[in-house]
């Protein structure tokens, strides 16, 4: 599956950048394949608009926010953030405009990022109950672009089977590579839940200060959660009571190029742990899953006819969100439903 070639992909919400990234100057993005425009007018509202003028097709990130409304940098032709033109200054009464527009997209700002539907959504940004939690604090880790397909990044996330390996200089365990995977696995609407315990070796003094231990061996017990199509939130339970809770989206630009943006909600303060340290261990963590995942293919098969790869036991909540995805494009009319695995 290629996502610029599915349409449905359009009708879900992306975090597209962190709230503070949109300042006083238009800022370009690349959402499946679509170039699109963000502002923010004096008013505080947000644009977004196709990156693209209707006059002679200059991108509309090159202009500039004057007030509420977006200036080209062309030729000065003014938009309002529904994507109507209201002013063109070269005509007599420049404000006589009528019929004249580019598209324009939804909108929203929530958990401090701003998120964007292309088409009608299918279902509302997911709901993270840690940021309505009284004693949890929110931090910001990352966002930046991957060479990576957002459909390989979400089955990593539920790949119990890699952390031995992949994880095995921060806190994966080589030695004892057998795991039943995730465990009972509930589907929803538009999405799934599930469970997974392992036995980990933490490495590093930033590590031990950030999981509050001493000690190299420990257990992970993680709630995880998929909101279809990309985003995934991993509730990482401490025996001694610390919960991290990570949230990871990865936005799709292109088929090969995905935005991950990464926030942590943590039952604990700053005076118990920097916010510096609990970056720096999910950081040392991502990319090492980086590295290998930008080798994989982007393009995911939905059935075992489409392609030559091969499953295990815990690639379970990979088949399913295989046989999701695929369920999804059929009802939809854009592929005949297959069965995987």
């Amino acid at each position: 599956m290629l996502v610029t070639k599915q349409p449905v992909l359009r009708r879900f919400w992306y975090p597209v950048m962190p709230s503070s990234r949109l300042g006083d100057e238009p800022v370009p993005f690349t959402l499946l394949g679509c170039d699109i425009v963000l502002w923010r007018g004096s008013g505080g509202e947000i644009g977004c608009l196709q990156d693209r003028c209707c006059h002679r097709t200059a991108k509309l990130s090159l202009g500039f926010v004057e007030g509420d409304r977006l200036v080209c940098g062309y030729h000065g032709w003014n938009y309002r953030s529904d994507g109507v033109c209201v002013r063109i200054p070269q005509r007599e009464n420049p404000e006589n405009v009528t019929g004249v527009r580019v598209q324009s997209y939804r909108v929203a700002e929530r958990y401090a990022y701003i998120w964007i539907a292309l088409d009608e959504p299918l279902t509302d940004i997911p709901e993270f109950p840690e940021a309505e939690e009284s004693g949890f604090r929110q931090v910001h880790q990352f966002y930046e672009p991957w060479q990576i397909g957002a459909f390989r990044l979400m089955e990593n996330s539920f790949d119990a089977a890699h952390i031995a390996f992949v994880h095995r200089k921060t806190f994966g365990n080589a030695d004892q590579p057998r795991t039943d995977g995730h465990r009972n696995l509930k589907e929803t609407s538009y999405g799934f839940e599930a469970y997974n315990e392992s036995r980990v070796k933490v490495r590093g003094e930033v590590a031990h200060r950030a999981v509050y231990t001493n000690s190299s061996d420990t257990v992970r017990r993680s709630h995880s959660t998929w909101y279809m199509p990309f985003v995934r939130r991993l509730q990482i339970n401490y025996p001694h009571g610390l919960i991290h809770s990570i949230v990871t989206c990865a936005t799709p630009m292109t088929d090969r190029t995905s935005m991950i943006l990464q926030w942590v909600y943590r039952n604990d303060t700053e005076a118990d742990v920097s916010s510096a340290d609990v970056v720096a261990f999910d950081r040392a963590v991502t990319l090492e899953d980086q590295r290998i995942l930008e080798s994989c293919d982007p393009d995911v098969p939905l059935s075992d006819r489409d392609g030559e790869e091969m499953h295990m036991h815990t690639d379970h909540p990979g088949v399913v969100m295989r046989r999701m995805f695929s369920r999804l494009l059929a009802e939809h009319g854009e592929i005949e439903h297959r069965t995987i695995g």
